[in-house]
């Protein structure tokens, strides 16, 4: 078994179970006139790790391991958006308002693509969720049985929301997850040295986490 670097100790590498799971690197999050935009946040914190996201996930397809996307998005009719979701804060464009990129986290809509420079090949699955988490109502619990998954290792934004909802719902279902911290965001920088540290607590409670050259390193040793 291959170890991989990490914190608060080495990550007990399974590499036939292991997948990379990247959260909502979407148009919607990181680009001016998106939901992000709309909430007043800095989206330019967001663009700044796609290089790291972009060579974690080729050095998953390099190592010929699975990658699985996801994407926050609400149906056309938006039955699947509770008002309270909805209602929420004081953006100045709402889920499913009419925007520059088209209908804010509508499915289909141009916002809601996942960036170019990260988007997915053909063979890599795409989970579309209404949720923050990824397992909620979404078929993601479904495919990483189908594929023998044990481990996952995430990246994706933000880090103390939908990257660490859906860690949380892994870690209650038996996953043993491990985050990258270089591919990994928050439009608030003390939200995401806070996340990482309650993640690794108490001898990683929730997770792992680890710098993406260790991680490279070990998936393609």
């Amino acid at each position: 078994m291959t170890s991989i670097k990490a914190e608060p100790f080495a990550f007990p590498m399974k590499r036939d179970a292991l997948a990379l799971i990247v959260i909502d690197m979407q148009r919607d999050f990181s680009e001016p006139g998106g939901f992000g935009a709309s909430l007043g946040n800095d989206v330019g914190r967001i663009t700044k790790i796609v290089p790291d996201v972009k060579r974690l996930i080729q050095g998953f397809r390099d190592a010929d391991l699975p990658i699985i996307h996801t994407m926050e998005c609400h149906r056309p009719d938006m039955s699947d958006l509770p008002p309270a979701k909805r209602n929420r804060g004081n953006p100045s464009l709402r889920i499913g308002d009419e925007g520059p990129m088209g209908r804010i986290l509508i499915a289909g809509e141009p916002g809601t693509a996942i960036l170019s420079e990260l988007a997915p090949v053909d063979g890599e699955v795409v989970i579309e969720k209404p949720g923050k988490g990824a397992f909620y109502a979404t078929e993601l619990g479904d495919v990483l049985k189908q594929r023998g998954i044990q481990q996952l290792v995430f990246a994706g934004v933000t880090t103390e929301v939908c990257v660490q909802t859906t860690m949380r719902e892994a870690n209650d279902r038996g996953y043993e997850c491990l985050l990258c911290e270089e591919a990994t965001e928050s439009y608030f920088p003390e939200f995401k040295s806070v996340a990482i540290a309650m993640i690794r607590a108490q001898g990683a409670i929730v997770g792992w986490t680890a710098h993406i050259d260790d991680i490279l390193e070990a998936i393609n040793a």
